[in-house]
C-alpha cells in the first residue's frame, strides 16, 4: 500500500512538475510585453490610397506600402523612403527632392514630371517604370536596377553631383 502511495505522490509530483514548467515556457513577463509594443513595426500602409496633393515631406516613411495608390502631386520632399514598396504607383508631378529611397522598390510605377532632385535611389528596383520628363539634377541612382531604355534615356538628362553621397549622376546610371 505505501509502494502504490509512494508512486502515485511520484507521479502526481512529477505532473504537477511539468505543469508549472510548461506553465514558465508560456509565460510572457509583462515587461516582454510592453518592450514587443515598443519595437513592434509601424504596419500602416497606403495601399490603394487617394494621396493626391497630400504633403508627406520630412516624414520617416521608411518600408512603408504604397501599392496602387494615386499620389499625383504628393509632397515627399526630404522624406525616408527607403525600401518603400511603389507598386502600380502613379506619381505625375511628384515632388521627390531630397528623398531616401535606398532600397525602394517601383514596379509599373508612372513617375512623369515628377522631381527627384537630389534623391538617393542607390540599391532601389525600377522595373516597368516610366520616368519620362522626370528631373534627375543630382541623383544618385548606384547599384540601382532599371530598364536598359530608360537609362539610355535618363543619361540625356543626367547631370549634377547628389550633396548626401558625392555621386555623379551620370556616373551612378554608368552613362557613357
Amino acid at each position: 500500500m505505501r509502494r502504490k502511495l509512494r508512486r502515485w505522490i511520484q507521479g502526481f509530483l512529477l505532473l504537477l512538475g511539468l505543469a508549472v514548467l510548461a506553465m514558465l515556457l508560456m509565460a510572457r513577463p509583462a515587461i516582454a510585453e510592453v518592450l514587443v509594443a515598443q519595437t513592434s513595426p509601424d504596419t500602416v500602409n497606403y495601399n490603394n490610397a487617394n494621396l493626391q496633393n497630400q504633403d508627406f515631406s520630412h516624414q520617416n516613411l521608411s518600408g512603408k506600402a504604397f501599392v496602387g495608390a494615386e499620389m499625383r502631386g504628393i509632397n515627399f520632399e526630404g522624406s525616408n523612403l527607403a525600401n518603400a514598396i511603389f507598386t502600380k504607383g502613379v506619381l505625375l508631378d511628384a515632388n521627390l527632392r531630397g528623398v531616401d529611397l535606398t532600397g525602394a522598390l517601383f514596379d509599373r510605377v508612372f513617375l512623369l514630371g515628377a522631381d527627384l532632385t537630389n534623391a538617393v535611389l542607390q540599391e532601389a528596383t525600377a522595373t516597368r517604370t516610366s520616368f519620362q520628363d522626370v528631373t534627375i539634377t543630382g541623383a544618385d541612382f548606384t547599384d540601382a536596377i532599371l530598364d536598359r531604355f530608360e537609362i539610355a534615356q535618363l543619361c540625356d538628362r543626367a547631370a549634377g553631383v547628389n550633396p548626401t553621397t558625392q555621386v555623379a549622376t551620370r556616373d551612378s546610371l554608368g552613362c557613357r
